[in-house]
């Protein structure tokens, strides 16, 4: 399966960052380390997280 992995515009080159990709859920994983894997959450939870960022 190919993931579209995005990472922030707002992210710097400094290595501190995380890329998501969204499928029937999001994949959020760790810039430093891709090959350590990811987490996944729904769609729903997703949301509800950058709401409360936001």
């Amino acid at each position: 399966m190919f993931l579209d992995w995005r990472k922030s515009s707002y992210s710097s080159n400094g290595g501190d960052c995380v890329e998501v990709a969204a499928d029937r859920e999001v994949l959020v994983r760790d810039t430093k380390d891709r090959e350590a894997g990811h987490i996944t959450v729904t769609a729903a939870a997703w949301r509800e997280l950058l709401s409360r960022l936001s």
